[in-house]
């Protein structure tokens, strides 16, 4: 079902939520820190790959990698493949070795050497008559994971095995848009193109809202459920992830209270 009945709910969510003090604890703050668009979409890939498992202990991840390379875009440039696995030899964040983040940033490497920038990389895979930015994602993957023996375990799933590539997408909308929380600056990427990163808070809200009937996270859901905020907000459907996701994912927000409201616009 669209969310046009919560139009007006959904607007006032946004001007309440998205502020930029309300961030913190979440690793799109990292990228605030970068002011040159070349070191921060490379802060946001490292940033969003590691956004799985406990919260605080993703900001602990990052912070370690970022530590490691204070003007990320001339660090990857400068380094070689056995600089960057010898500088994460330790590195270790659930199913994410030291050698993977190493031949992730390695592939960073080479896209930027070839492209120029992520950014440019990524808009050579879009076309004018593509709906979403699925395809220009399974290109951009594929690019970065030229450099792997074997495909990347847990940084980089390809969108067309289907699953809803949630880091992924959180990564567009975080370089993508451009606002209060977003910092945007991937000036070329149309926000009207992007998808509803959907995680597990994201997909209880909207099955709670009836947005999506579907029961399982995947790609597929994040396609209905961007659809149902296109009709409210057709250029820029993925508005309102971020205050939306508050609702579950901060201790201090009752989300049923907005659950509520919506039950009650729709009598």
């Amino acid at each position: 079902m669209p969310a046009q009945p919560y139009a007006e709910l959904l607007d006032a969510l946004y001007d309440a939520l998205n502020r930029r003090d309300l961030v913190h604890p979440d690793p799109l703050e990292f990228l605030y820190d970068y002011e040159d668009e070349g070191d921060r979409e490379i802060v946001g890939l490292v940033s969003s790959c590691l956004a799985y498992g406990n919260v605080h202990q993703i900001l602990k991840s990052v912070s370690s990698v970022l530590a490691c390379m204070p003007s990320p875009r001339r660090f990857l440039l400068e380094s070689s493949r056995e600089d960057l696995r010898d500088r994460f030899a330790h590195f270790k964040y659930r199913f994410t070795t030291g050698e993977e983040l190493a031949t992730t940033l390695f592939g960073a490497k080479r896209v930027i050497e070839r492209f120029g920038s992520l950014q440019a990389c990524f808009a050579t895979g879009l076309s004018p008559e593509h709906d979403t930015v699925v395809p220009a994602l399974s290109f951009f993957v594929r690019e970065l994971s030229r450099v792997f023996d074997a495909p990347p375990r847990s940084l980089l799933p390809p969108p067309e095995r289907g699953s809803a590539v949630k880091r992924l997408n959180l990564f567009l909308r975080w370089m993508v848009r451009q606002d209060a929380v977003d910092p945007g600056g991937w000036h070329s990427i149309p926000a009207a193109k992007l998808l509803v990163p959907v995680d597990i808070h994201m997909h209880r809200l909207c099955l709670r809202l009836g947005l999506t009937r579907r029961k399982q996270g995947d790609l597929k859901t994040s396609y209905e459920i961007t659809d149902a905020f296109r009709a409210v907000a057709p250029d820029d459907p993925v508005r309102f992830d971020f205050c939306l996701t508050r609702l579950g994912i901060r201790g201090d927000m009752n989300p049923e209270c907005f659950i509520n409201l919506c039950k009650h616009a729709c009598q």
